[in-house]
């Protein structure tokens, strides 16, 4: 599923179960460049971060993913390491 798709999903998933969303007083455009804005800002924490060394660059990868698992999205079968 695309990440715009992802992202909406969460919106709606928030949402009273109706044909119409009544509470939804946001657009679906505004919403996903919100939660893009906050991702790419916490990822851009995350990248900037110069005190690690190369081991510690997996758990730089693994802030990423879960950043974006935490607006809805997946990391994909690459993140599957069980």
């Amino acid at each position: 599923m695309e990440l715009y798709q992802e992202l909406l999903l969460t919106l709606l998933q928030q949402q009273h179960i109706q044909v119409t969303f009544p509470d939804l007083n946001i657009s679906a455009q505004d919403f996903v460049e919100c939660q893009c804005y906050q991702a790419l800002n916490e990822i851009k924490t995350v990248i900037q971060d110069d005190s690690l060394d190369d081991g510690e660059c997996f758990a730089k990868i693994e802030e990423i993913i879960q950043i974006f698992e935490n607006i809805g999205s997946t990391g994909g079968l690459r993140h599957d390491f069980g």
